[in-house]
């Protein structure tokens, strides 16, 4: 066979080989982009895997030791969601560059910290020297509900800045705690005593109402902040606002002043729970 011909044979070759390559990688980006499932997909693939399981698998786990396994998984997930209070509903990830040692995803976050919704979208860059493997987070993006607040839009730059994934999901977890702890502080004391608290702006507000049953218009504020600072340290911040008819500020004035500071050391000494148990008590009677 003449030489030039051969050569040619080989270069054809070599294109077929490197157009093969290219050809798998797409595949392998397009299998990958998208790994988001719905509950109901979820369940789905359950019911279909309890059928696949029902008769019998030869040389394989019983249906009864892979259910069982299944259902640790459940339960390991479950305990995962209670302790963090953390629910992922979706996540994406796409391969952009893909080497022996190096290779890069997008990923596409959702989810829920109690009440509290985010989405994060980064870059997630692995390298590979020798048996060691590093990864670095760059080119993040975070979305939460409560941005809005000067202390959350903050904290959120400076993660972004940084990258540091680790520190926004530690410092969500403690924020959105305190957030259901206020929640369910402000559902237990209007449940308890439904004739004098009220919440005006609903459960996920920052404040309730306390009205005395006996002096109309008598009105006490418990306004109940929580701060995020730039760090990621969570701090809740309480005080106490007054609305009071002007008969009774002019009959107890001195009375009516001390409230707010009395309302303060009771914090400092009981705890929010029996401070608020207290002055609705001294309010009631």
């Amino acid at each position: 066979m003449d030489k030039s011909v051969s050569q040619a044979y080989e270069d054809e070759i070599q294109a077929l080989e490197e157009e093969i390559r290219l050809l798998t990688e797409e595949y392998e980006d397009i299998r990958q982009e998208s790994t988001f499932f719905t509950d109901e997909e979820i369940l789905k693939s359950i019911k279909l895997f309890q059928r696949e399981t029902q008769g019998g698998t030869k040389g394989h786990e019983s249906p009864s030791d892979l259910k069982a396994q299944l259902e640790s998984l459940e339960t390991d997930v479950s305990f995962f969601m209670t302790f963090t209070g953390f629910q992922f509903t979706s996540h994406s990830k796409k391969t952009v560059e893909k080497t022996r040692d190096r290779r890069v995803q997008k990923h596409r976050l959702s989810g829920k910290c109690h009440s509290l919704s985010f989405q994060l979208e980064f870059q997630l860059l692995e390298t590979q020297n020798n048996e060691k493997v590093s990864t670095v987070v760059s080119d993040l993006s975070i979305i939460m509900d409560s941005r809005e607040d000067s202390g959350v839009s903050k904290f959120v730059s400076s993660t972004e800045e940084h990258g540091n994934l680790l520190a926004f999901f530690r410092s969500l977890s403690s924020y959105a705690e305190w957030h259901e702890h206020r929640r369910r502080t402000f559902l237990h004391f209007k449940a308890k005593y439904p004739d004098i608290v009220t919440v005006p702006e609903g459960l996920l507000g920052d404040f309730i109402i306390l009205r005395s049953p006996k002096v109309s218009g008598f009105e006490l504020m418990i306004v109940w902040k929580i701060h995020l600072d730039e760090e990621g340290t969570t701090t809740p911040v309480l005080d106490l606002l007054t609305k009071v008819p002007e008969q009774v500020l002019e009959q107890r004035m001195t009375r009516v002043e001390s409230i707010p500071g009395s309302f303060r050391s009771a914090l400092r000494l009981f705890g929010i729970e029996a401070a608020i148990e207290n002055l609705i008590k001294v309010l009631g009677s």
